[in-house]
């Protein structure tokens, strides 16, 4: 048999098989449709500090090619996670990645300390989101930020730390460098692209949140 183990940043996964966050839910939704022990790993969808209920519908459109979604990361908090998720996880040999959105720098940093003394195996930090104490601005769409966040929630995390980038910026490359300044041990390519779909008939956005992430083919 072909030995397919890869090392991402000094963890050891079966192969390099990772279902992205927020495609999977928390996993154990498709265990029921495969063995989930066939993964590498599984990156959770994101999780915030308190539980978040997300946007309204309708915040899932189909595209020609490819899927908008904004469900606004709804998810029942960080430690509702550890408590009633990670363990149904853990029954499997795919690493846990945590992925972590939060609107400050303060909310990343709570969260690496409580998900770094939990069973999961890597974090995930999600800079796509908005920076409150910068007028709303995305943390990943300045370089300068994204150095300051990926150190300080270097300081506060034990698991190694993957950040994911944005590819809604002009250099993405750019941000990549920041993020290994910042001392990130492994860097996610990328989140969704925004876009927009309009109805026609209404000539209004198809979304509540009139726009969302694209993926899937057009990416």
């Amino acid at each position: 048999m072909v030995d397919m183990k890869v090392n991402i940043a000094g963890v050891e996964w079966n192969n390099p098989v990772c279902v992205a966050s927020g495609t999977f839910g928390f996993g154990r939704e498709y265990g029921e449709y495969f063995d989930l022990n066939e993964l590498g790993a599984i990156s959770v969808k994101g999780l915030t500090l308190k539980e978040r209920e997300g946007n309204p519908a309708p915040r899932i459109a189909q595209t020609p090619a490819g899927i908008l979604n904004s469900v606004g990361l709804q998810n029942p908090g960080v430690e509702n996670f550890i408590r009633f998720e990670l363990g149904e996880l853990k029954k499997y040999s795919a690493k846990i990645i945590a992925n972590m959105a939060g609107n400050t720098i303060e909310d990343y940093c709570e969260m690496a300390r409580i998900l770094s003394d939990s069973d999961v195996d890597m974090l995930e930090m999600n800079i796509s989101c908005p920076n409150v104490k910068e007028g709303g601005v995305a943390f990943g769409t300045n370089a300068d930020t994204i150095e300051k966040i990926t150190s300080e929630v270097k300081k506060c995390a034990k698991k190694p730390l993957i950040v994911k980038l944005s590819p809604n910026v002009t250099d993405i490359v750019a941000m990549a460098k920041a993020a290994e300044r910042g001392g990130a041990d492994a860097l996610s390519l990328i989140n969704t692209l925004l876009g927009m779909k309009i109805d026609i008939r209404t000539k209004r956005p198809v979304l509540y949140n009139n726009v969302g992430g694209l993926s899937g083919p057009a990416v």
